[in-house]
């Protein structure tokens, strides 16, 4: 039944429509059942493959939920992304990052760090959402027509470099995360100098004995 419904088979049917026409009108003679079957042939071979839609996402949730929110669509997202034919050109960027995803939004002490800053669920939501799965949904479209146009820009290294870009991105927000916990391990330990009176000890010299 689904592959009734398939473009291959509607543009098949639409071509061998036309060989019937050639049945009626005398053109195709004795062999008009070869010229029939061969026309859907060329139609099905013809046609726009089938692609794998992106899957629909819950979308922006309230500011507590938001994260959870955007866990629950990159769930769905990695099950649009397994049945896709990932190009070699992608393959590592791709990984890379599914692995910071994952990081950033697992739950814990950096979901609540990242929860609390606005831009960083914005960009989160945004790649998960609409970056991701526009780069793969383009590659799908894309890949098709340079089949028939050898020697076009190949779609393999535009998803790879959007892959890089994302990467890049999303790095920024887990370097931000990260000098946020280093300002408050600094701020942490400038109050318990001041409530000691003990600052802290010098940084030895490079080459030079430690000091004490």
């Amino acid at each position: 039944m689904a592959y009734l419904e398939s473009r291959k088979n509607l543009t098949g049917c639409a071509c061998g429509l036309v060989g019937l026409v050639t049945v009626f009108t005398g053109l195709a003679g004795a062999y008009w059942p070869i010229v029939v079957a061969g026309l859907y042939g060329a139609g099905a071979l013809i046609a726009p493959p089938e692609r794998t839609a992106p899957p629909p996402f819950a979308g922006p949730a309230g500011p507590g939920a938001e994260l959870d929110a955007i866990r629950g669509d990159f769930a769905a997202l990695r099950g649009y992304l397994a049945a896709l034919d990932v190009p070699d050109e992608a393959v590592a960027p791709a990984a890379e990052l599914d692995g910071l995803l994952a990081a950033l939004l697992e739950p814990g002490w950096v979901a609540d760090e990242i929860a609390a800053d606005p831009e960083a669920v914005h960009i989160l939501g945004r790649a998960v959402r609409t970056d991701v799965p526009e780069a793969f949904d383009a590659y799908q479209r894309t890949r098709w027509w340079a089949r028939l146009q050898p020697g076009a820009d190949p779609p393999e290294r535009h998803l790879g470099r959007q892959l890089e870009l994302l990467n890049g991105e999303l790095a920024m927000v887990a370097a931000a995360v990260r000098e946020s916990q280093e300002r408050r391990q600094r701020t942490h330990t400038t109050y318990l100098e001041s409530r000691t009176g003990e600052p802290e000890p010098p940084e030895p010299l490079a080459g030079g004995p430690a000091p004490g």
